[in-house]
């Protein structure tokens, strides 16, 4: 009998997930129209203030005029900023909810990629099969990146979403509270390589944990028959662990249920229609992307590759509704198992693909640099746009677990083409709802990433219990 109920449970928790969108959209948008009206219409006029004031500074040539002018606009940005607060303060409970299960996600990934990766590179047995398979999956990695970038540039030259905000450009530097994705070897080198994996784990650096797994790994490959005993130890670990993701699991509907009201009380079905043109292009260039990759993966797997894409159907809506595809790690992890990839490759490929192949979060990328180039009417000209396609390249690997790291990567990149950074206040607002989309495309990359080089290294059977 526990087999069926599990098993009963596993069919209908996307169902319990997509009711509670469903749900937190509802409530989302009665506490909207009702509970934060207040609070939504005091942000508004102190909006609208700001607005004014930053267009008369662009027209105000007398010094001690702007400087009133200045003072003012500081002013209005702080209420602005305590009234957020006060907004958020009010939707806290809904919030909480997501930030809990999303806490407790976090406290998995970091033991199952360590645990999963050191038993799948020990029972590799060798140095020159995680370089193979390492070379394969990077291979791989850096071709969607590279695709991905280059439809996302196509994409926003093509629609032109940005050319109907005709905004000027600014003359005051605004500053916004995103820190700057700069590039530079020494700062990659120092996230590749952990100078204490403790501090590492603790701060879920999936990179340097993976680096220090996959030492870990060879190490114990190469003991022999002494170090069976740690595979052993470390794949009871392991299935310990995707125990407890279980356990957490169920409570992804009340997550996805408390993230959407949050979000749509705080935001309202408004934001859609102001952003409608921006947000539909770029939801029909993820579902361009999601084609390309999907034929991609044709390619290399054939037809199974629609099979797949039901099989990870629920990560996708858990990674789509929470708007985290860290949250959908463990249950990928356990959905390519049951699709037939040997946990020798899962292990491998998909800890590497939460650093190098976060397909939807680089279409953003470039498609969200040029909007706002697009929306101050500043045309660049293709090679510039190429220059900063492959910056964009560099700094998306440097800054792999960074907090809001599109943003962050996005806001380097327009300071060294000397496009106003201002204008990414044009997507702050709308940013939990791109995000959704680029996470869920996150799960779709890194799931065929793994199903192709399971071909390609022979390790993909047809299904069933993870194998070895």
């Amino acid at each position: 009998m526990e087999p069926s109920k599990t098993s009963n449970t596993t069919t209908r928790l996307p169902l319990y997930i997509l009711a509670g969108l469903l749900a937190g959209i509802v409530l989302g948008v009665v506490l909207h129209i009702n509970y934060l009206a207040d609070d939504n219409t005091t942000l508004q006029t102190i909006e609208r203030g700001v607005h004014d004031i930053t267009g008369q500074l662009s027209r105000e040539p007398d010094s001690s005029a702007r400087l009133q002018l200045e003072q003012q606009h500081k002013d209005l940005s702080q209420q602005h900023t305590a009234a957020l607060a006060a907004r958020d303060k009010k939707v806290e409970p809904f919030s909480l909810l997501a930030d809990i299960f999303l806490r407790l996600i976090k406290m998995i990934v970091a033991p199952l990629v360590f645990t999963t990766l050191v038993v799948g590179v020990a029972k590799l047995g060798d140095i020159n099969s995680v370089g193979r398979i390492g070379g394969k999956t990077l291979a791989w990695f850096l071709s969607a990146s590279l695709m991905s970038l280059l439809l996302g540039m196509i994409m926003v030259n093509v629609l032109k979403p940005g050319e109907a905000m005709n905004l000027p450009l600014p003359n005051l530097h605004e500053h916004l509270d995103i820190e700057r994705g700069d590039f530079s070897l020494k700062n990659f080198l120092y996230h590749v390589f952990p100078s204490s994996i403790i501090d590492a784990m603790a701060k879920n650096e999936i990179l340097q944990i993976v680096v220090f797994s996959l030492l870990f790994g060879v190490a114990t490959a190469a003991l022999g028959e002494r170090g069976h005993a740690i595979v052993h130890f470390f794949d009871t670990v392991a299935q310990v662990i995707l125990k407890i993701t279980g356990y957490v699991m169920n409570l992804a509907p009340l997550a996805v249920f408390g993230a959407m009201t949050a979000i749509v009380a705080k935001q309202g079905p408004g934001i859609l229609h102001t952003y409608l043109t921006f947000i539909s292009e770029f939801y029909m260039s993820l579902f361009l992307l999601w084609s390309a990759l999907i034929l991609a993966g044709f390619c290399i797997i054939g037809t199974r590759v629609l099979s797949l894409m039901r099989q990870v159907k629920e990560p996708i809506l858990l990674a789509f509704s929470t708007s985290s595809s860290e949250a959908a790690f463990p249950k990928t992890m356990e959905e390519l198992g049951k699709f037939g990839c040997k946990d020798k490759v899962v292990s491998f490929v998909l800890p590497l693909g939460y650093s190098f192949n976060l397909d939807g979060s680089m279409m953003y990328m470039t498609f969200a640099s040029l909007f706002i180039a697009q929306s101050y009417g500043m045309d660049l000209p293709l090679p510039t746009q190429l220059s900063m396609l492959l910056v964009l390249m560099l700094t998306s690997k440097g800054i792999a677990g960074v907090p809001r790291a599109s943003l962050v990567v996005i806001a380097g990149t327009l300071a060294t083409f000397n496009i106003p950074e201002a204008g990414l206040a044009l997507l702050l607002g709308i940013d939990p709802l791109l995000d959704m989309g680029r996470s869920a495309t996150n799960v779709v990359g890194n799931s065929i990433a793994t199903a192709v080089v399971s071909k390609w290294e022979g390790a993909l059977g047809h299904g069933g219990p993870q194998s070895s």
